[in-house]
C-alpha cells in the first residue's frame, strides 16, 4: 500500500483514521500530561503546533482506538477523561466582524455544543463561566490555545492600532485563566511568536515555556532518528546529505535538530525534487520590508542573548527575535558568555530569503536577484569578465534615481553583499565585510577570483589592495588561473566607473 503523506492535515483523527503517514510525538505528550500545568509553545508556521494540539484534544477524550500502536497506548487511564476547550484563533473571522466579537461567537458556540448558553457579556467573564460551567458538569477542563498570536500577527507592519487593540483584549480574555486553578486539568498555547510577557500573559505567572527547553527540543519537527525511522524506503532513493543541507537545521536547544516537516513531506511527494515548499507559502513581506528599512542585510553570524530572542513588543519590534520565532533564523553555536550565535537554518531559507531580499533593493522585474548570481556564475566560469562588468551594472540600473540619491550607500553595500552572498550558493563564495568595504573570493573549478570594490575611489587601489594583502595567495599553487579584479563604482553616475583586473602567479 503506497504510504500517505499528511500534507497539511491537522486533525489527529483524520490522519489517524485514513492511515496517513504518523511519526509519533506521544512520548512529549507522556511527559505533558503527567505532570500537568500551564504551557506555552512556539514554533514557526507548518511546523505541526495544531496536529499536537489536537492530539492532546484526542487524548482527553479517550479515543484510544487512534493511538493503537503508539508510545502512549498502554501508558495512559483511557477510562478517565476530561472536557476540552479548543480555541484556535487561526480558524474565528477576528479580521471581518473585530476580535471582540469573533472571541463572542466562538464562546456562545463552545457553550452551545456543551449543552447551555452563556449568559455573562464580556470575554474574559464568558470565558470563566464557560471553564467553571463544563467543569462543574463533567470535570476539571483542559484548555487548548492554539495560534494565540494569529489577530496580532496579521497586522504587524500594516496597521499597528490594531494590533495593540487586539493585544489588550487578548490579556484580558487570557487573565481569566489565573483564578481558574479549581477548574483546569491542563492549559496548553501555541503560536508562533513571543510577545512580551508583561503585554499578554503577565497575570499566569505559572505558565512554563517550552520554546527552547531541552526536553522538548523535538516537539514538532521530524528528527533525524525519526527521519530514519519513518521513511526508510525514501532514504534509499535520494541524497541524504542534501536533504540535510536543504531542509534540516532547525534548533531551538543546540542539540536537537529537526527538518521543516512540511518541506521533508513535500520533497518526497514531488519525487525528490529540491524546492523551496515551505518559504513559497508565505513570503515574509513583512520582515524583508523591516530589514530593508532598519538597513539590515546581513543576518549570519548574529549574536544575541537568549533574553533577547524571547520576546519583542508590537511598538518596537526587534527584528532578528522575530526572524528566530518565525523560522528564518536558528541557533549555530554558544559563545563563551551565553551569547547565541544565529544564521540560517538551511538552504531552502538562505536562498530564498536572500534573493527575496536581493529583489527588493535591485527592483528589476526582469531579473531577480538568484538569476542575476547565477549569470554571473556563468560569465565567470567562462572567464568573461567584461559580462561580469555589465551584470554588475544591471544590479543598480532600476533603483529610482531619487531612491538613490537619498540611501545610495546603504543601497550599493546591501547590493553587493547580497549578489555574492547568492553566488555562493551557485559557486564557492565568501563575502568579509570590514571597515565599510566589501571583499568577495569566489572558487570555481578552473578559477579563482579575488574582488575588491571601492565606492568612488579608484579600482586601481583596489587591486593594489589585493596585490598588498595577498588575499590570493593561499590559491596561487591550486592549478587555477587566480585573478584579482578591483572596481570603483559611482555614487553619482550609478554605475561602475572603472572595472580593471589582473592574473596572480606563484
Amino acid at each position: 500500500m503506497p504510504k500517505k503523506y499528511p500534507i497539511g492535515i491537522q486533525s489527529f483523527d483524520k490522519l489517524r483514521e485514513e492511515n496517513f503517514l504518523y511519526i509519533d510525538k506521544t512520548p512529549f505528550l507522556h511527559d505533558l500530561v503527567n505532570s500537568a500545568g500551564y504551557y506555552f509553545l512556539s514554533r514557526p508556521r507548518r511546523f505541526g503546533k495544531s496536529l499536537f494540539v489536537n492530539t492532546i484534544e484526542a487524548l482527553f477524550q479517550g479515543k484510544k482506538e487512534l493511538f493503537k500502536g503508539l508510545f502512549i497506548e498502554d501508558k495512559w487511564n483511557w477510562e478517565q477523561t476530561n472536557p476540552v476547550i479548543k480555541i484556535s484563533f487561526s480558524n474565528i473571522d477576528h479580521k471581518e466582524i473585530g476580535l471582540s466579537k469573533a472571541i463572542k461567537i466562538e464562546l456562545r458556540s463552545l457553550a452551545k455544543k456543551n449543552g447551555f448558553e452563556l449568559e455573562s457579556e464580556s470575554n474574559g467573564l464568558m470565558f470563566r463561566e464557560l471553564i467553571e460551567t463544563i467543569a462543574q458538569k463533567n470535570g476539571k477542563v483542559v484548555v487548548l490555545i492554539d495560534e494565540y498570536d494569529k489577530p496580532i500577527i496579521d497586522y504587524l507592519g500594516e496597521d499597528t492600532d490594531k494590533a495593540l487593540e487586539n493585544q489588550s483584549i487578548l490579556k484580558g480574555f487570557y487573565s481569566i485563566l489565573k483564578d481558574a486553578d479549581d477548574y483546569l486539568r491542563m492549559v496548553f498555547i501555541t503560536g508562533v511568536s513571543k510577545f512580551s510577557r508583561v503585554s499578554i500573559f503577565s497575570d499566569l505567572n505559572n505558565l512554563r515555556d517550552l520554546t527552547t527547553n531541552k526536553e522538548f527540543a523535538g516537539i514538532c519537527g521530524i528528527t533525524q532518528k525519526e527521519l530514519e525511522n519513518n521513511f526508510t524506503e525514501e532514504l534509499r532513493l535520494y541524497d541524504n546529505e542534501k536533504i540535510k543541507l536543504w531542509y534540516n537545521g532547525y534548533t531551538w536547544d543546540l542539540n536537537t535538530k529537526v527538518y521543516n516537516p512540511f518541506s521533508l513531506l513535500n520533497f518526497f511527494v514531488e519525487q525528490g525534487e529540491f524546492k523551496n515548499y515551505w518559504f513559497v507559502t508565505g513570503t515574509p513581506t513583512f520582515l524583508i520590508n523591516l530589514s530593508k528599512k532598519r538597513h539590515f542585510f546581513d543576518f549570519e553570524g548574529i549574536t544575541l542573548y537568549l533574553e533577547e530572542l524571547g520576546a519583542y513588543g508590537i511598538e518596537k519590534i526587534d527584528l532578528v527575535p522575530l526572524m528566530f520565532q518565525t523560522g528564518y533564523l536558528t541557533l549555530k553555536k554558544q559563545n563563551e558568555d551565553d551569547s547565541y550565535e544565529l544564521d540560517y537554518p538551511n538552504l531552502e531559507v538562505r536562498r530564498s530569503f536572500l534573493s527575496v531580499l536581493a529583489n527588493a533593493y535591485i527592483q528589476d522585474d526582469a531579473n531577480s536577484g538568484a538569476i542575476l548570481a547565477n549569470k554571473l556564475k556563468h560569465s565567470l566560469e567562462n572567464g568573461d569578465l567584461e559580462k561580469v562588468q555589465q551584470i554588475l551594472n544591471t544590479l543598480f540600473k532600476s533603483i529610482p534615481y531619487t531612491l538613490w540619491q537619498k540611501e545610495n550607500e546603504h543601497f550599493y553595500h546591501a547590493i553587493i553583499h547580497l549578489i555574492f552572498k547568492l553566488l555562493g550558493i551557485y559557486a564557492d563564495s565568501e563575502v568579509q565585510t570590514s571597515d565599510g568595504r566589501m571583499d568577495a573570493l569566489v572558487r570555481l573549478e578552473k578559477y579563482v577570483y579575488c574582488f575588491e570594490f571601492k565606492l568612488d575611489e579608484s579600482a586601481e587601489m583596489a587591486l593594489a589592495q589585493i596585490e598588498k594583502k595577498e588575499y590570493l595567495t593561499p590559491y596561487l599553487h591550486q592549478n587555477k588561473t587566480c585573478i584579482g579584479i578591483g572596481v570603483n563604482f559611482s555614487k553619482e553616475e550609478k554605475k561602475v566607473k572603472e572595472f580593471i583586473w589582473k592574473k596572480f602567479s606563484a
